[in-house]
């Protein structure tokens, strides 16, 4: 990874800990997206590793969007060469969406552009009541590209998801709640805290079992629910051959803890 470490990893007991620390706003650069890209890799094969949360260093921001000060050589991209540009980045972000493992953003401040997209690159959202949360690409003459357009509307419904973009205005922590954006809202300084108590709980759960959630949710959401119901039986059927599955119910029967070997 680069000296420059601007995405750094820790991990404590089955949780992994993401934290991007570009200073002053946590802004996503090209170099954030790559380094991102190298953590999430590095997750998704670390068999100690069971949830991953994401946040950002600092009290300011989660993350307050992308990095504008790049924008002047994207505009002298010809449509093919930023098209390209744009998969790739795409690419690299859909490794923390399709990661084998829950994630929960813990936001600890502003979540502007790229760090609403970032957000909802996550399982699970829990935001500080100071938070505010918005893509307001609109004012610099453009559209969110980093996953908005298809991860919003997906959260809170079409409508909403319009709004908020076709005005650029942020929203507070507590319509996000209510809109479905977060799960939870907590008070200023607690979001890494609440989002540490909740991985924890999740990390005492069967990894392949939690595994094969994400997968039926994130496939089951896009079909029909018939073609959900299939793919939920498919993998209904898979868990089953997990060793995971004969220690959960070998402890419940002799009214034990469970204890997971994430297998």
């Amino acid at each position: 990874m680069s000296e420059n470490q601007l995405v750094k990893l820790s991990k404590e007991e089955g949780i992994a800990i993401i934290t991007i620390d570009n200073g002053p706003m946590n802004v996503l650069s090209q170099e954030v997206v790559r380094q991102l890209g190298i953590v999430c890799d590095a997750i998704a094969e670390d068999p100690e590793v069971v949830v991953a949360i994401v946040t950002g260093a600092g009290e300011r921001a989660f993350m307050a969007g992308a990095d504008i000060k790049e924008f002047p050589a994207s505009m002298k991209l010809t449509e093919e060469e930023m098209l390209d540009g744009s998969l790739k980045t795409h690419k690299i972000l859909n490794k923390l969406d399709y990661l084998n493992k829950p994630t929960i953003a813990a936001l600890n401040g502003l979540a502007f552009g790229g760090g609403c997209e970032l957000a909802m690159l996550c399982d699970i959202r829990i935001a500080e009541e100071q938070a505010l949360l918005g893509l307001p690409e609109i004012k610099l003459g453009l559209f969110p590209g980093g996953g908005g357009t298809q991860r919003l509307p997906r959260l809170v419904g079409e409508a909403k998801a319009k709004e908020m973009m076709f005005t650029g205005d942020p929203i507070t922590a507590q319509i996000a709640k209510e809109i479905g954006l977060v799960n939870q809202v907590v008070p200023k300084g607690e979001a890494l805290q609440a989002a540490k108590k909740m991985a924890q709980t999740i990390a005492q759960k069967s990894l392949p079992a939690l595994s094969l959630i994400k997968q039926a949710v994130d496939r089951g959401v896009e079909v029909s629910i018939e073609e959900g119901l299939k793919i939920e039986a498919q993998l209904f059927a898979k868990v089953f051959q997990t060793e995971d599955i004969k220690e959960g119910v070998a402890a419940f029967i002799e009214k034990r803890p469970a204890n997971f070997k994430h297998r």
